[in-house]
């Protein structure tokens, strides 16, 4: 496993001791040290957005990324209130809001300029790979679609957060979408029929429907949505020592296999179930990304094969 080539923006790709220099340098300009707001008597608390802390794989990398850097002390992960993803990112760029240190989110140019990403896809680059959550008396709806032509001669709608960047990306690319600002009341107005296809990131979806735990959704078994729209961690615009311990650690776990086997651990089985490697992957563009995050996501995307076969291993 070799390093990761994700860097902190506006810092060019070095090598790893280099990097680790340069992170420690940019702690120093800051005023900030390992150690400095943690001892070994004194627990740093990160409070970790709930849908994120409820997700077994994502709270599974922020204490993987925490438990890599000791020299930050030791920390507890809390559960944040219930927040919507809106509400989150605006709580994260108040600074100091207290409600909130750390989100994992599909990025874009704004949640880029207003907070601190760590650019390194937490799945590997699986949340751009879409598939559909359907009623099973919806499924013959999708018979016979093989391009994005069909798909919007279809018809079919696909639900999507008011918030989330995928909802621009489905309608740049020319599909009808319909949105709700709550994640929880999407699967409500999937069952009324509201839209067709509820479209949900091969990484989430298995997770999702277990939460639901309701035998009348399903997985639509041949499409396979793919754009790429990395997936990152988040902190406020100002929080840099949390920005830097997550950035070290996850680097850190790139480095010593242990990120490989996370992603494995938590994303291998998703691959065999939804039988990806089968699928009909109809590709869609994605307009709204900043060039790094732009090619971070056509990584993802041109080797997705490969990808898939390395989780399936």
């Amino acid at each position: 496993m070799q390093p990761s080539t994700a860097k902190p923006y506006g810092m060019p790709a070095q090598p790893w001791g280099c990097r680790s220099l340069l992170l420690l340098m940019m702690m120093v300009c800051f005023g900030v040290l390992p150690g400095t707001h943690a001892t070994a008597d004194e627990t740093r608390d990160y409070i970790l957005w709930y849908r994120n802390y409820d997700s077994p794989a994502i709270r599974a990398l922020v204490e993987l990324a925490l438990e890599e850097t000791p020299e930050y002390g030791p920390f507890r992960l809390i559960r944040s209130e219930e927040l919507s993803q809106g509400r989150v990112l605006r709580e994260l760029a108040q600074r100091q809001s207290g409600l909130v240190d750390i989100a994992n989110v599909a990025t874009s140019p704004d949640r880029e300029t207003f907070l601190t990403p760590i650019p390194i896809p937490v799945d590997g680059g699986l949340l751009g790979f879409r598939v559909c959550v359907v009623l099973p008396e919806n499924l013959g709806d999708f018979a016979g679609i093989r391009t994005l032509a069909d798909l919007k001669q279809s018809g079919i709608r696909i639900g999507q957060g008011a918030h989330w960047p995928d909802t621009p990306i489905l309608e740049s690319n020319g599909i009808e979408v319909v949105t709700h600002s709550r994640y929880e009341i999407l699967f409500g107005m999937l069952r009324n029929d509201r839209f067709e296809c509820f479209a949900r990131g091969v990484s989430e979806v298995l997770y999702d429907l277990e939460v639901e735990h309701d035998s009348q959704l399903v997985v639509e078994p041949d499409l396979l949505l793919a754009y790429p729209m990395p997936s990152f961690l988040f902190v406020g615009p100002e929080d840099h020592e949390t920005a830097q311990r997550l950035q070290l650690g996850m680097e850190r776990a790139i480095y010593d296999g242990r990120f490989a086997e996370f992603l494995k651990n938590y994303y291998g089985r998703a691959v065999e179930i939804l039988n990806l490697r089968r699928r009909q992957i109809i590709a869609l563009e994605n307009p709204f990304l900043t060039g790094e995050s732009l090619n971070i996501g056509r990584l993802a995307l041109e080797n997705l094969r490969r990808r898939l076969d390395s989780l399936s291993d």
